[in-house]
């Protein structure tokens, strides 16, 4: 090899490692940048700012949520006794109990979530799974969000007009649990459809490969992957049915009659929350209503804790 030669390779490569010099630099010093870069004052003082915010909404919101839970204890517990609980009112000697209401409230939850928990998880199931046509499914989940919006007030005048006139079933709990489902039918529906929308794609393509048919794989893949969903829908749907008021005083009227339940369905009868209103509005017994209110909450707990510990159940079923 001539000395040009070895002069021109030999500075082929000074200029190479010149060049990986330079880039070694360059994303050492952008990485280096990257990392290390002191975030600007102002910046700091956003972020401060914000975490400020999200921790006093959040604290504000559970010392609400403690302060009406405590307070309505407060004032109703010491109204509450075992013949309060336990005892038909009556007129002609003075006395006040709550047994009728507490029943008639039992019937209503049960006899709204049969009906309401079969059609709002069968809807989701169509919509989700079998449903082909996306103008139909748009126009049904509409009229489902638009159904969540309307007054109780609104659902209560219907239901007397159709249930209890047109359907002749009077006024009666029946009718009521009837609206209620109107009512609570698109909250099961939306949450059960965002849980089967979270059960991943390739379950079903494995159930599919094993040969299974479509009700199958849904009956047995899909639908004990998406519990929580439906369970989280029960507890939305029983909170409101315990909180609502306005429509039971159109369709199921507020008599303290108290009755088995195949007759108490077909009977008028008053709801814990439609006898709060009657006790504190129409009569002035606000220490009643405050007991009233107090077995309202401890029941909504209870409810809740009972559909807790079912999603709980299945979740660890299915793990």
């Amino acid at each position: 090899m001539t000395a040009a030669e070895l002069t021109n390779n030999k500075n082929i490569n000074d200029m190479a490692a010149e060049g990986n010099e330079k880039m070694s630099t360059v994303s050492g010093g952008s990485s280096a940048g990257m990392i290390k870069k002191p975030l600007s004052p102002r910046r700091k003082a956003y972020i401060g700012t914000m975490t400020g915010l999200m921790w006093f909404c959040s604290v504000l919101t559970c010392a609400l949520v403690a302060f009406v839970l405590a307070y309505v204890l407060y004032r109703g517990l010491p109204n509450i006794s075992w013949q309060f609980v336990s005892t038909s009112p009556s007129y002609l000697s003075g006395n006040i109990g709550i047994l009728p209401d507490i029943m008639n409230t039992i019937y209503i939850v049960l006899a709204s979530l049969v009906i309401v928990l079969p059609l709002g998880v069968g809807a989701a199931v169509y919509l989700t799974e079998y449903a082909s046509k996306k103008r139909l499914v748009d126009i049904i989940e509409y009229a489902s969000e638009t159904l969540s919006g309307i007054p109780s007030i609104i659902y209560g005048l219907v239901g007397m007009l159709f249930f209890c006139q047109f359907l002749g079933l009077k006024t009666s709990l029946l009718a009521g649990a009837l609206t209620l489902v109107i009512m609570n039918l698109p909250t099961i529906m939306r949450t059960t459809q965002e849980s089967l929308k979270t059960v991943p794609q390739s379950y079903r393509e494995g159930a599919f490969g094993l040969g299974a048919g479509k009700w199958r794989v849904i009956r047995t893949v899909v639908l004990p992957n998406c519990i929580d969903g439906i369970i989280t829908g029960c507890i939305l749907a029983t909170g409101r049915i315990l909180g609502e008021s306005a429509a039971l005083l159109f369709t199921a009227g507020f008599a303290h009659a108290l009755n088995g339940p195949i007759k108490g369905l077909q009977s008028a009868g008053a709801s814990l929350t439609v006898a709060l209103y009657v006790y504190a509005k129409e009569q002035g017994e606000f220490e009643v209503a405050f007991g009233i209110a107090a077995i309202l909450v401890v029941l909504t707990l209870i409810l809740n804790i009972a559909a807790k510990l079912v999603g709980a159940y299945f979740k660890k079923k299915r793990a």
